[in-house]
């Protein structure tokens, strides 16, 4: 034994390192099934009092992936139309049109849109040139560029607009929380986003998507705003009557309201109950006062009502400089029982944008209510005094992506450039504003084009039918082993067990994902741990046939069957290389286990099993039977 020093030296060493790295996930698995095990408050309780240890142990274990633990899987789809309409310098109805086409035949035919934007805009006009609607003298864009320039300049921009939005989901993922996330590219725009363990759908829908657009506007003008609430009831009244009976056309005609433009608000909502069917009063119920709030919607008719404001008959009656958009929260609930919000009169200028904010963080108010406290920095102070000095009495909306988050009247000029963005549901909605902010606006917007989760039960099915299958993997070929090879299989199955050690071990040890493919990958080399063992044990016995001693075959037979093992192992090592290298997701995690355990059962199948035998054979003077 004493030539096996280093050997085994180095076979403790190993198992020594692969128990420590595998300690955090057994007593993670201990604490949870503890956790699991108490009532509600005990639970609160012991949580509270072990947030440290629990946050360390569960760091530090082995992790698992999302069809393993459940979570989200999402895949966005980044908006390169939407960047090429921003980064264009001046927009009409061809450049749409061509944008449009370009859209279909980057669908249908699988290319980038800016080669398709490039083919329909020369198919339409051979003798067009880009630069007409481009220009960035920062890239040499000019009215001089070619179309080829121009088409470099714009994937360019779409190349590294989707990489910035790979860095920022990233940064928010992070600052959401989330362990061992998964975040690649697919394709010319697509984002593929694994979340393991998550449950909060919604939460992520909204972390993901949202473009983190900032921007700081004005109020529209009460009165104009009811003025147009006012004349829209009017305008789709009388369309309504045009559509019903001569009777009900000469009731609203004798109550005055088609030509008495100036009536009161509430008279044109009383005549809503016995006159004809108002498409706005079916879908909105308009404010009586003059506000900057236009009226309330509820949430199964914002649809409609989106497509009622698209309309040239309600776009006429807007103020001059206004939009309407909703409120981030619901205002309360209605008869239905669903949630109804605000719509808010905005000025289209925007004053200020989330650029000039250097922090943000969550707060408190006098209520403990969660807000977002903002600073500026020196520019974006300066405009901001400006600006809340020259409307105090008004109301300033802090709105992002399009959505009215506040709208606090300016009581006095703010100096310092600091602001805040209250009116939030919950700690955690501050807190996400917060993450998005930090972590930067999109530089295009992203859309859900796949969406899947899986759920924690069908994530612990899966755990244990990869455990089932490793138990009965294992189990046959134990049997298989001592059956067949006596003594000398029953070390092999010792190497074996170990080997499955080693296994997690060096996952564990290199931070790697375990996934339902790594389990497989883990059945496949219990498989293949002992075809290395079969090898060996296969040259013994041609030795012995010889008229070897015992000793003397087991030295012929390791080191003649070595060269097949290595073959055998190294080619099926580099088939690991590649699958982990062009592979994604599920496909590297069976790579990395592949990988592990071939190393794993290479040293298992020649330096354990050798260390065994030696011990039996040379120390102890057993007699191994082969078979």
């Amino acid at each position: 034994m004493k030539d096996n020093g280093f050997k085994i030296l180095l076979t403790i060493g190993f198992i020594a390192l692969c128990v420590y790295y595998l300690y955090p996930s057994v007593h993670n698995l201990f604490l949870s099934n503890k956790i699991e095990s108490m009532s509600g408050e005990e639970r609160t309780a012991y949580e509270q009092e072990n947030n440290t240890t629990i946050k360390t142990v569960k760091d530090k274990s082995l992790k698992l992936g999302l069809d393993l633990l459940g979570g989200m899987h999402v895949t966005l789809e980044v908006k390169i139309d939407a960047l090429v309409r921003e980064l264009a310098t001046d927009v009409d109805q061809p450049f749409e049109e061509v944008l449009a086409d370009a859209n279909t035949r980057a669908d249908n035919q699988g290319i980038s849109l800016i080669d398709a934007f490039s083919q329909a805009f020369t198919e339409r006009d051979p003798n067009a040139l880009l630069s007409r609607y481009f220009r960035d003298t920062d890239a040499n864009i000019t009215r001089r560029s070619t179309n080829a320039e121009v088409v470099t300049y714009l994937q360019a921009e779409a190349d590294e607009a989707i990489l910035r939005a790979i860095e920022i989901i990233r940064q928010r993922v992070d600052r959401f929380g989330v362990t061992e996330p998964s975040i690649q590219r697919q394709g010319a725009r697509r984002i593929v986003v694994e979340l393991p363990g998550v449950t909060e759908q919604d939460r992520v829908r909204t972390l993901l998507k949202g473009t983190a657009k900032l921007e700081f506007r004005l109020m529209a003008e009460p009165q104009a705003l009811l003025r147009t609430a006012q004349l829209a009831i009017e305008a789709y009244q009388e369309e309504a009557a045009m559509d019903s009976t001569s009777d009900a056309l000469l009731a609203a005609d004798s109550a005055g309201v088609v030509s008495d433009t100036t009536s009161d608000i509430d008279a044109l909502l009383a005549l809503e109950d016995d006159g004809p069917v108002n498409r706005l009063l079916q879908i909105v119920q308009p404010y009586p006062q003059a506000s900057v709030r236009f009226g309330v919607v509820s949430e199964q008719d914002t649809a409609a009502f989106n497509a009622l404001m698209r309309e040239p008959v309600f776009q006429d009656l807007m103020p001059t400089n206004t939009t309407l958009m909703y409120h981030s929260s619901p205002s309360g609930l209605n008869a239905a029982g669903f949630e109804v919000y605000e719509i808010l009169g905005v000025r289209n200028e925007i004053e200020l944008d989330g650029s000039v904010i250097t922090d943000a963080k969550v707060d408190f108010d006098e209520f403990n209510r969660a807000k977002v406290s903002m600073a500026m920095n020196g520019e974006g102070a300066r405009i901001w005094a400006r600006i809340t000095g020259a409307n105090v009495n008004k109301n300033v909306a802090v709105v992002m992506d399009n959505t009215v988050y506040s709208f606090p009247v300016i009581n006095e000029r703010i100096a310092g450039g600091r602001t805040e963005i209250n009116g939030l549901d919950s700690q955690a909605e501050a807190q996400d504003i917060v993450n998005v902010l930090k972590s930067g606006a999109l530089p295009a917007p992203l859309i859900i084009v796949e969406e899947r989760t899986v759920g924690p039960s069908l994530g612990e099915a899966s755990i244990q039918a990869g455990l089932n299958s490793i138990l009965v993997g294992l189990l046959l070929v134990a049997l298989f082993m001592i059956f067949y090879y006596r003594t000398a299989g029953i070390v092999a199955d010792l190497a074996l067990i170990i080997n499955v050690i080693f296994i997690l071990g060096i996952l564990a040890g290199f931070k790697a994902t375990l996934t339902l493919p790594g389990i497989a990958g883990i059945v496949l080399t219990i498989g293949m741990a002992v075809d290395a063992n079969v090898l060996i044990f296969e040259r013994v016995r041609e030795e012995q046939n010889t008229g070897k001693t015992l000793k003397a075959a087991m030295e012929g037979g390791y080191s003649k069957a070595l060269s097949a093992i290595f073959d055998a192992n190294i080619t099926t090592f580099f088939v690991g290389a590649i699958l982990y290298s062009f592979g994604v997701g599920p496909i590297k995690g069976f790579a990395v286990t592949l990988m592990a355990g071939i190393i794993a059962s290479m040293f298992s199948a020649i330096v354990i099993t050798r260390i065994v035998m030696d011990y039996m054979v040379v120390e102890r003077r057993i007699k191994v039977n082969y078979g």
